[in-house]
């Protein structure tokens, strides 16, 4: 059994503005390492020193991760690619007005060259099970709790997998720095229902 807590990067200019990041790699914003320290903090508080860090490849995850790392007394994060966020497509860059004026509602909208959430889905749900074989090829028997820092709509993804689509609701954001606990059992994903930061 591992413990999986996913907790989406700081803040970046591109969030403050309003716009789609997706694969485009943006930098985390003096807010973003403000909330990054802050993360680090309650998940001390939370879950105690030195668990396990893993991030998306993405710098703004990367730094989250490597901050809340340092809080936690834990190794430099290990970096999962198939963490990375949603590929947008045409829509990366556009704030969310202008996302609604040239796609529509963004439930129902189809952009050219975006990422499906399937899609999304299914890399994720392959990411968390690569990451539990490496940590228990490492350190069965013994459960492990893992760090897992990544991005808004990769973690809706495995949040409606593993809620069965019960939640987050479509319009409910998923703020920055807030981590969402998982269970792991034999590749089965279990939502502890509880927001930790």
């Amino acid at each position: 059994m591992t413990r999986m807590i996913l907790v989406r990067h700081g803040q970046t200019d591109w969030n403050r503005e309003r716009r789609i990041q997706g694969a485009t790699d943006i930098p985390l914003n003096d807010t973003g390492r403000a909330q990054a320290i802050e993360a680090g903090r309650s998940l001390r508080d939370a879950v105690g020193a030195a668990p396990l860090v893993v991030a998306s490849d993405l710098s703004r995850a990367h730094e989250t991760a490597r901050i809340i790392a340092a809080e936690l007394d834990a190794a430099e994060p290990r970096l999962y690619p198939g963490l990375r966020e949603r590929a947008y497509g045409d829509a990366e860059g556009t704030t969310d007005e202008e996302f609604s004026a040239r796609w529509g509602s963004w439930t129902d909208a189809v952009v050219p060259n975006a990422e499906a959430p399937d899609v999304v889905r299914a890399r994720a749900l392959s990411a968390l099970q690569q990451i539990d074989r490496d940590l228990r090829a490492e350190h069965a028997p013994t459960a492990q709790t893992v760090i897992v820092v990544t991005h808004g709509a990769l973690i809706r993804q495995v949040l409606l997998h593993a809620t069965g689509g019960a939640y987050p609701p479509v319009d409910e954001s998923l703020p920055n720095a807030t981590a969402y606990p998982l269970l792991m059992e034999r590749d089965r994903l279990r939502y502890l229902e509880a927001v930790l930061v």
